[in-house]
């Protein structure tokens, strides 16, 4: 498929043509306690319709929001494509959100619809309701649920669908006709990491630009297998797990839940996975794990194997074929030992590895090169659709966040700034007419991060261009890379530095527990809690060899002087992290300030 093939259509459009087109063909799976639940193609173009027709026969009106509030299903993909095909607004709800928040985002949508997906998420719903008088529906996935004081059932939203849709058969075609491409076709809400969300208004030519181009260079098929884990409130999981599937055909199964995350995803084995740094650290944490807990002849093994693996990683990354006897001894370790490391996260059929959302730690990338992935790290943003950039198919540079988008272009601002314009960039913030004009300027889309462009049109991104630290000499420092070094190590979960007017860098770490706990049980340690392990110090000296670890790699006025390692755990969608599992810096900085101010006055 080309690039432009689908440019003039809407999603509604995409839909329909791929569920007539696959039919009996399974287009989406949820692991549930009994089994696996399949729902093929037509099944899902049926649910689509009767649940579109259901809003319009409760009274949805072209460019109505609907929110959707609950963890990836089949229903909420019901509840998405069905309000895109009558003619509405999708807006994703973080199911981590407290009722204030829900309360938020609904006014500041005005949404009229919600869907929700159980009874522990509506409570917080009705809280919010009392103050939101524009929301018209409530609609339950429960199928317990009637029709009572504003609230239906899924199921009886689409009975009341298809009784409409024999009153009116032309009605779905009707709507069709007045959707146009430019048209939004869903908001979806900032982070938050340094204010409140906003909500990023995205059409439809927006998302069939990301998805087309995609499809191109990272094609998958209609036999391949998809899985879907990172909440579809965010716009990368929304577009690969969503969207994409729509144009290719692909198969995309659910998680059971958080706790079966990391299981399901080994009996899946997808042929693409996309995931956020934290999700490639935890996989990283699993096979060292695994080799270190091997016996000796086994570990010894593993290491040669990637040992020669990186070989062929480093030739890769310098644009040079391995030479044949090395491409020969590598398929035999491959064979016989990778592929077990590979199969221990699920990754063994992997053809396209993407990290995002987030910096990803230079030695992280390079070592999953080494067990064999086609690894790459993309950079985008809500704004601009989710991709700005990625490395083109064989062509990697470790540190860097690949090229421009076919049909885009970036450009270095004289203050570092990285700008794109093209056709991912979105419509502008919903209702914010000052903050959408401080983004888009002249069709040039603000990113608010900081980077390079090298000769080959690789994009290096050193920060945000909020985040700088300026220190007490006047130093300007990026914290981003210095974090992710620390993360780098098995033993470190979270790290976020400060010193922003102070004479020198400190840093709050968040432990990796289970490793932190592991080694302290292979010496003899005793703790009971995550609070016993930071007070001990043995386990400060462990991390400080950490943080000496990662100091080596920077300049002096770089460099970690003090820490100090929190005794909890970051959760997204808690205070301190968004739900794409981004620390709230100056949240955290506040609530932790007498602690901070601690640090520099011992």
């Amino acid at each position: 498929m080309t690039v432009d093939a689908v440019s003039n259509k809407v999603i509604p459009d995409i839909f329909e043509q791929t569920a007539s087109r696959l039919g009996s063909r399974v287009a989406i799976r949820q692991k549930l306690r009994i089994g696996w639940r399949e729902i093929s193609w037509r099944k899902y173009g049926e649910q689509v319709r009767d649940v579109a027709l259901g809003l319009l026969a409760h009274g949805l009106q072209p460019g109505d929001r609907v929110c959707i509030i609950g963890p990836n299903s089949p229903e909420w993909l019901f509840a998405d494509i069905g309000t895109l095909s009558a003619g509405g607004v999708s807006v994703g709800v973080y199911t981590t959100s407290a009722p204030a928040q829900i309360e938020y985002i609904l006014k500041d949508c005005q949404a009229r619809f919600i869907f929700v997906a159980d009874n522990d998420l509506l409570k917080g719903v009705l809280v919010a309701r009392t103050n939101t008088p524009v929301l018209h529906q409530i609609v339950l996935f429960d199928s317990s649920q009637g029709d009572d004081a504003g609230i239906c059932s899924l199921d009886f939203l689409c009975a009341s669908g298809r009784r409409f849709g024999v009153e009116n058969p032309t009605a779905l075609q009707d709507v069709r006709k007045q959707i146009k491409a430019t048209d939004m076709a869903t908001l979806v809400y900032t982070s938050g990491t340094t204010g409140a969300p906003k909500g990023a208004m995205i059409s439809h030519a927006n998302i069939l630009y990301q998805i087309n181009v995609q499809a191109v260079l990272l094609p998958i098929g209609e036999t391949d297998q998809q899985i879907s884990f990172l909440p579809y409130s965010h716009i990368g999981e929304r577009l690969l797990g969503d969207y994409r599937h729509l144009v290719n055909g692909s198969t995309v199964s659910f998680t059971q839940n958080q706790a079966t995350m990391f299981d399901d995803i080994i009996e899946v084995a997808p042929h693409m996975f996309f995931g956020v740094p934290r999700i490639w650290e935890k996989f990283y944490a699993t096979v060292v794990g695994a080799i270190s807990t091997a016996t000796p002849l086994m570990r010894y093994a593993y290491g040669v194997a990637l040992s020669i693996g990186h070989r062929v990683a480093e030739r890769r990354l310098d644009g040079k074929r391995a030479p044949r006897w090395l491409s020969v001894l590598y398929t035999v370790v491959d064979k016989l030992l990778l592929q077990r490391l590979k199969r221990l996260i699920g990754m063994q059929r992997v053809r396209y590895a993407i990290s995002g959302g987030a910096p990803i730690e230079a030695n992280l990338l390079k070592y999953f090169l080494a067990l064999g992935l086609d690894m790459r790290e993309t950079f985008g943003l809500t704004e601009s659709t989710g991709v700005i950039s990625i490395p083109p198919l064989g062509w990697c540079k470790v540190g860097m966040v690949g090229q421009a988008m076919p049909g885009s272009k970036i450009r270095i601002a004289e203050d570092g700034e990285i700008f794109v314009r093209g056709p991912q960039v979105f419509l502008g913030y919903f209702g914010k007419d000052e903050e959408t004009a401080n983004v888009l300027q002249a069709g040039w889309l603000a990113t608010g991060d900081l980077g390079q462009l090298d000769e080959d049109g690789f994009l290096l991104v050193t920060g945000r261009k909020k985040d700088i630290i300026i220190t007490a000499a006047g130093k300007n420092i990026s914290p981003a890379e210095i974090e992710n070094q620390l993360r780098f190590s098995p033993y470190i979960a979270d790290a976020m530095v400060v010193g922003d007017g102070r004479k020198y860098l400190a840093c709050l770490i968040g432990i990796n527990f289970e490793a932190v706990a592991s080694f302290a049980r292979e010496h003899g340690f005793e703790f009971n809690t995550l609070a016993d392990l930071c007070h001990l110090e043995e386990i400060k000296v462990l991390l400080q060899a950490e943080v000496d670890r990662a100091n080596e790699l920077f300049s002096r006025p770089e460099q970690i002087k003090r820490f100090h390692l929190l005794d909890r755990e970051f959760k997204p969608g808690d205070e301190e992290m968004t739900p794409t599992m981004k620390l709230k810096r100056n949240v955290i900085i506040e609530r932790y300030r007498d602690l901070i101010d601690a640090i520099y006055d011992t």
